[in-house]
């Protein structure tokens, strides 16, 4: 065997037992995102530290799903201060609307059948984060579907609630009575 030869043999040795290694980090790393993504599948929160996005993403949707919605809220609009994904905001601003939008329908109405200064509220805020989530992906077929439900409601309670009339309306006294 020549010099030639048997540096060629230690080269390609070392190329396959780099490309071994590779290979089993490649496996580790594959194996443990499918564990993560599992969790995510099952809705369990994500605790690992590494992922400090897909934490607060799950403890939101956590929120959202034990009506905890001003918090789901919040916790969603935390997300769009950390700079998500760009693939990512259209979903916040998505999951934001829906959050609002169940949080104005557990809200009660008024006598008069027209929903609650609170509820008029969250509802035009959902409209809000549907218009934004459809501006940044304008063939989601979920958005606009909530959308038109969003508006469906609104048009049957968005009008002003009665005012309370605490004072008597003195109109037919005569002016000039002690």
């Amino acid at each position: 065997m020549t010099i030639h030869t048997k540096r060629a043999n230690w080269l390609w040795g070392g190329i396959t037992v780099a490309g071994i290694i590779g290979a089993l980090y490649f496996g580790w790393q594959l194996q443990s995102l499918q564990a993560l993504n599992q969790k995510i599948q099952n809705g369990t929160l994500i605790k690992e530290k590494e992922y400090p996005y897909l934490q607060r993403f799950t403890a939101a949707y956590d929120q959202g799903k034990h009506a905890d919605y001003k918090h789901a809220v919040q916790t969603y609009a935390q997300l769009l201060e950390v700079s998500p994904p760009e693939a990512e905001l259209s979903h916040i601003h998505f999951n934001i609307g829906n959050n609002l939008f169940l949080s104005g329908l557990v809200r009660t109405v008024n006598e008069d059948g027209s929903f609650q200064d609170e509820a008029r509220y969250a509802f035009t805020q959902a409209k809000i984060a549907y218009e934004q989530s459809l501006r940044l992906q304008p063939a989601d077929k979920a958005a606009k579907f909530n959308l038109s439900l969003l508006h469906s409601v609104m048009a049957r309670g968005m009008q002003a609630g009665a005012k309370d009339q605490s004072h008597m309306e003195l109109s037919n006294l005569p002016i000039g009575l002690p």
